[in-house]
């Protein structure tokens, strides 16, 4: 076990779990928060935690640590409900959703989350390139492209890797992901969308794909303000919703 002091360093290494200690950045991504019965993933030390206990709403945190959920569990009492328990296993049962997500699992942890059902606003702290690319900053990404019909995807800001102990080598970015209240596919045709955008992605042309699918790929294409030299990641996702309803079109 690591010692007192290197534990009250910071979180492990091998997730690359990186703790807050800057108090603007704490409630600055509190704020971002709706109000609103409230889960935080991955408390660790409780700097979230703390924030977010002086709301009115009902919050939550999981933390896998036994150590770190009791000392949250001595600190805020009833204030908070503290679980022990893995954030990839943990289903959302809330509306709110607040992470400082540590680093080598940002992707399982999105993936998890997007797959769940029972929240409606996600504000996640990640390493600020992850979070530029998932908010389609400079071109999309495949995972983005798969969810956007039922999910925006939003960057509220960098953060310093000074906010965080131990120190990360990047800094971090403030990634906001609101459900959909209409969505641009049905989420029963999600298998078949998805479906789309991967075989999309494989290649570094748009068209190649959508010509064995369309009867007129490129009138679609000039539909879309699109050339035939468009790349997948340049994609909106009203435009990918547009390709898959002109693709399903009977």
């Amino acid at each position: 076990m690591p010692s007192p002091s290197r534990r009250a360093l910071g979180g492990r290494h091998e997730l690359g779990q990186n703790f807050l200690v800057d108090r603007r950045v704490v409630a600055r991504i509190a704020a971002l928060v709706p109000p609103g019965p409230v889960l935080e993933l991955g408390a660790g030390d409780g700097a979230l935690t703390r924030q977010l206990a002086v709301r009115a709403d009902d919050v939550t945190a999981v933390e896998l640590d036994p150590g770190r959920a009791a000392a949250l569990r001595r600190a805020l009492g009833k204030r908070v409900r503290v679980v022990e328990a893995d954030m990839l296993r943990f289903g959302p049962d809330v509306p709110n959703i607040v992470s400082n997500v540590p680093f080598g699992i940002t992707t399982p942890v999105l993936r998890h989350l997007l797959g769940q059902r029972g929240w409606t606003t996600a504000v996640l702290l990640l390493q600020w390139e992850v979070a530029r690319k998932r908010a389609a900053v400079g071109g999309t990404t495949l995972l983005t492209a798969s969810w956007w019909p039922w999910y925006e995807f939003g960057l509220a800001g960098r953060v310093p890797a000074s906010a965080f102990r131990p120190r990360p080598g990047v800094d971090g970015g403030i990634l906001v992901i609101r459900r959909r209240e209409v969505p641009l596919v049905p989420l029963a045709e999600r298998g078949s969308y998805q479906r789309l955008v991967r075989v999309a992605f494989r290649g570094d042309r748009l068209l190649p794909t959508i010509r064995t699918l369309l009867p007129a790929p490129k009138s679609w294409l000039a539909t879309q303000n699109l050339t035939k030299w468009t790349r997948p990641s340049e994609l909106t996702a009203e435009s990918w919703a547009a390709l898959y309803d002109s693709i399903m079109e009977p």
